[in-house]
């Protein structure tokens, strides 16, 4: 297998450069758009297309279960990365406009789902494609910027959704607009990734090798970060507008959980370069469950500023230290790791609001009971982390 094969049409520094801003507007696109613009939309369309709390419920869950959906694909057949991340895109701009051109909702429910799938794919495509590439290039450091593309594309989502909460766009034309700047960015980056892209092929057999106990082991604390993170990524935006109803208040709070997003891998990155991927998943975590519990002791602007801060500032951090990690244990299987790993997210995902419904929308036992499933996790990790000896 010759998965971190070395770059043949350019040379390394300008592969590696290639492959920061290819992953990073990539991940923007897949991430702030095609998974979590819905997010700060929801509000709009409420009120414009007539959407009950319910029905966006099951959009989320669509996109949720699309993304599970995509990521077992990738990990029972990985797809080329490359591939990927080109048909991915293609797939997110497309269903974007397309929500903005139906009305009734079982084609957005459909339109949610491919969207949720083909950003999987795009995760994992760039994971697979762009890490090993930095690695041979001797640019490991600059992983930090690829994954802050996911922190600038929810805080642009965030910025768009909340300027038209202030002026009179409407749900419709910031759907239109989110799709085309998808298209955009897809088009510009097709052309670019068939040019200059490295290939990252799979071996026949490395997909039907079986993975190691710990391989196993780390994939479910991966699903115990989704669980554990999706409960504020879902519900800060509502808690906001229950303390401030005024969009130019309330609408800050995504923007500024993409922000600290954006800033936190590149800052990690380079700041504690020697720490291993395990021990920034292990602190990363425990940062993220104290911006889980926040919101239910003291729900006012600033806790709810604090706790974007935390989950914002820690989610996309254990993103690419899990990723990393993957590659590290996953050997020749990296990228079939990466995408169980991205499987076990998605479930975790899935199951953190069927929790906050087991209690009826209430808050308190679902994020103290996320909080103790990341500390769990946390456990683990560091007792698996003892037991291989690792001090980084």
């Amino acid at each position: 297998m010759s998965s971190t094969a070395a770059p043949v049409s350019m040379p390394t520094s300008r592969a590696a450069i290639v492959a920061v801003w290819a992953g990073l507007i990539g991940l923007a696109v897949a991430m702030g758009i095609g998974r979590f613009a819905f997010t700060p939309l929801l509000p709009l369309m409420q009120q414009d297309a007539g959407l009950t709390l319910v029905q966006g419920g099951w959009l989320a869950t669509a996109n949720y279960v699309g993304y599970l959906a995509g990521a077992l694909i990738c990990m029972s057949a990985p797809p080329r990365p490359v591939r990927a991340i080109q048909w991915g895109l293609m797939s997110i701009a497309i269903s974007t406009l397309a929500i903005a051109f139906t009305h009734d909702f079982w084609p957005w429910l459909m339109l949610r789902f491919v969207a949720g799938a083909a950003s999987a794919f795009v995760l994992v495509g760039v994971s697979a494609w762009a890490m090993p590439l930095l690695a041979h290039a001797g640019k490991a450091i600059w992983s930090g910027r690829v994954f802050s593309g996911v922190g600038v594309g929810i805080c642009f989502a965030g910025l768009v959704s909340l300027i038209a909460g202030m002026t009179a766009w409407g749900s419709r034309a910031t759907w239109i607009f989110l799709g085309v700047i998808a298209t955009v960015f897809t088009l510009a980056l097709w052309s670019r990734l068939a040019a200059d892209a490295v290939q990252t092929p799979v071996t026949a057999g490395a997909a039907h090798t079986p993975l190691s106990r710990q391989a196993w082991i780390a994939a479910l604390c991966y699903g115990a970060f989704g669980y554990g993170y999706i409960i504020p990524a879902t519900f800060l935006p509502a808690l906001a507008r229950e303390v401030i109803a005024n969009p130019a208040v309330f609408g800050w709070v995504w923007p500024v959980f993409g922000a600290a997003a954006a800033v936190s891998t590149a800052l990690v990155a380079h700041f504690f370069p020697a720490h291993s991927p395990r021990r920034l998943w292990i602190y990363g975590q425990a940062v993220l469950a104290v911006g889980v519990i926040a919101p239910v002791l003291a729900v006012n602007l600033t806790v709810l500023m604090f706790s974007a801060l935390c989950v914002g500032g820690t989610f996309m951090v254990i993103t690419m230290a899990g990723v990393q990690e993957a590659r590290h244990i996953g050997g020749t299987q990296g990228p079939r790791l990466i995408a169980a790993f991205t499987a076990a997210f998605a479930l975790g995902q899935i199951i953190g609001p069927l929790t906050v419904n087991l209690f009826h929308g209430r808050l308190l036992w679902p994020s103290l009971i996320a909080a103790l499933v990341l500390v769990a996790s946390s456990l683990t990790l560091g007792a698996s982390t003892r037991a291989a000896g690792d001090t980084g």
